[in-house]
């Protein structure tokens, strides 16, 4: 069974750092894009960032310059690191995978992480 454990959420104040870890077990052959999203109270889910296999990433404007996202490949482990946080940035936050599998195509979600950054 193939799934993604999400680790890394709290409480911190505004212009704290966090750092966000997710990682993907079981069978995978291939994982080709992962990335985090994010659902504040109230609100629909939204994309934070990306990274593909080969390491092109992707940011929304609003985390653009305070948020970095990495990736160990030989982990199928992926990386927020979340700087300078706003309450702005209170929500659950998501993993997502997309790959292959044993015979299957693959699209994971993990379980979330909350995030609360207080003012």
């Amino acid at each position: 069974q193939v799934q993604l454990v999400e680790s890394g959420g709290g409480l911190v104040q505004a212009g704290d750092s966090l750092r966000l870890s997710c990682v993907a077990s079981g069978i995978i052959l291939r994982i080709d894009v992962m990335g985090w999203y994010r659902q504040a109270p109230g609100k629909q889910r939204e994309l934070v960032s990306f990274i593909t296999s080969g390491g092109s990433t992707n940011y929304t404007d609003s985390v653009k310059g305070r948020f970095t996202i990495s990736r160990d490949n030989a982990k199928n482990t992926v990386y927020l690191q979340m700087n300078s946080l706003k309450p702005e940035d209170t929500a659950v936050y998501y993993c997502n995978l997309r790959g292959r599998g044993w015979r299957t195509d693959l699209e994971l979600w993990g379980q979330g992480t909350l995030v609360t950054v207080s003012s």
